[in-house]
């Protein structure tokens, strides 16, 4: 589920909407995956809020995967949160795989790393599917049929069974624990607007990941004449939400809103909005 996104929406709510109660959805099992799909440099920000929420509100390790190096955190993060811990800045780290090959190879060492380490991660993050599925060396590896949907296949696989490893060790060590979280971008070609087998990638990264948050820009006039410089719908889908709507019933299973507004001001303060 966007169990951790949506906490990242309500941390940055609009202060002139009124700040919401900080309070997150049990995560429906097996595990909890996410795709970020929409513009890269939004996305990355998006993740990055999401990684440093869940370290510091929640207290979790982070493994946040990159091709580009993180040189500093958002600007709505430094004007927000500008007595963030340090300590818990510590709790995320940062992994920096080139290609594909090298990207499988540092998530299936979670496997092996998790038993050496106290406590395992509880988000993996990956930032920029795109660059890797469509890079150089991101078909034919291995045992891979050549192309970008095979290749899509067995990362997202790999992603969703490491998930899954990590939230039985998390249980071992409290059974009360959340199950392990994947939350991951992508850039498809609708976005470029460019024709690509990029989009059938997409499909099939929506098999296995059971939320998808698109991010769509907002270009109507309204949005310029409020004075900011950019505008995003969020919207949620998949089975993850799904799930969540049909138990809104429940007092302590809370249904997870389907779509948000992101307000980005040209100081670059990003705010999100409840629709």
């Amino acid at each position: 589920m966007a169990d951790i996104l949506t906490l990242v929406f309500k941390t940055f709510t609009s202060q002139t909407g009124g700040r919401k109660e900080l309070t997150v959805a049990p995560p429906s099992p097996p595990t909890c995956s996410t795709l970020v799909v929409g513009d890269t440099g939004i996305s990355r920000s998006v993740l990055l809020l999401a990684a440093v929420t869940a370290a510091s509100e929640l207290g979790m390790r982070v493994v946040f995967f990159t091709q580009t190096q993180i040189q500093s955190l958002p600007l709505c993060l430094q004007k927000r949160v500008p007595s963030l811990s340090p300590e818990s800045l510590k709790k995320i780290k940062f992994s920096y795989p080139r290609t594909v090959g090298e990207l499988l190879q540092q998530v299936a060492g979670l496997h092996e790393s998790a038993n050496t380490s106290p406590t395992p991660p509880s988000l993996i993050v990956v930032d920029g599917l795109e660059g890797y599925l469509c890079g150089p060396g991101a078909g034919g590896l291995g045992g891979f049929h050549p192309g970008e949907q095979s290749c899509a296949a067995h990362l997202s696989a790999l992603l969703c069974d490491t998930a899954a490893f990590l939230t039985q060790l998390l249980r071992r060590c409290s059974p009360s624990s959340a199950p392990c979280r994947v939350i991951a971008s992508f850039r498809s070609a609708v976005d470029t607007g460019e024709a690509s087998a990029t989009d059938s990638a997409l499909d099939v990264l929506d098999r296995y990941f059971r939320v998808r948050c698109t991010l769509d820009r907002d270009g109507s006039y309204e949005a310029a004449a409020a004075g900011l410089q950019e505008v995003w719908h969020i919207y949620l889908s998949g089975t993850g939400i799904a799930e969540a709507s049909s138990t809104k019933d429940c007092e302590d299973r809370p249904a997870v809103a389907p779509e948000w507004k992101l307000l980005i001001s040209p100081d670059g303060l990003m705010e999100f909005e409840l629709v």
